[in-house]
């Protein structure tokens, strides 16, 4: 199993999601990780023989990109193969980008051969490449 890097306790605050009248705030629920961050895209070369289903069964719609702020872990992070995180999690990612970094659901799960990292889902014509390494992510709760 993962050991967490460290404990890293914060606040987010949320403007945009559930009830716009009322702020919410994530709430760290667990120990921090740092894994190396990069991005996959729903094609057949990146994914498995059905790229706009991901592993908990969630549909990718066909104008699906960043903004919808899915993720893929690796298995040494997921609860079924004895990790922290599980599918649905709201997870807190920090160290990418100004655009990247912000609160992700977990919905996929990335090629066995990948550990401690984990995949932002974008969409081809977002154009992006990431391989950030150190990138941390926190398991959050609404508060």
């Amino acid at each position: 199993m993962s050991r967490p890097a460290e404990r890293w306790v914060a606040k987010v605050p949320v403007d945009t999601l559930m009830d716009a009248n009322k702020p919410k705030e994530y709430v760290a629920q667990s120990p921090t990780y740092r894994v190396t961050a990069t991005i996959y895209e729903a094609v057949p070369g990146q994914t498995d023989d059905e790229p706009f289903v991901t592993a908990d069964n969630s549909l990718i719609k066909p104008h699906y990109g960043t903004k919808k702020r899915w993720m893929a872990l690796s298995r040494d992070l997921l609860k079924r193969w004895g990790g922290e995180f599980d599918y649905g999690d709201m997870v807190r990612v920090s160290g990418i980008s100004k655009k990247l970094d912000g609160v992700y659901t977990v919905h996929d799960t990335m090629n066995q051969r990948h550990r401690h990292c984990m995949d932002i889902l974008a969409h081809t014509s977002e154009n992006l490449d990431v391989f950030t390494k150190g990138v941390k992510i926190q398991k959050v709760a609404f508060e």
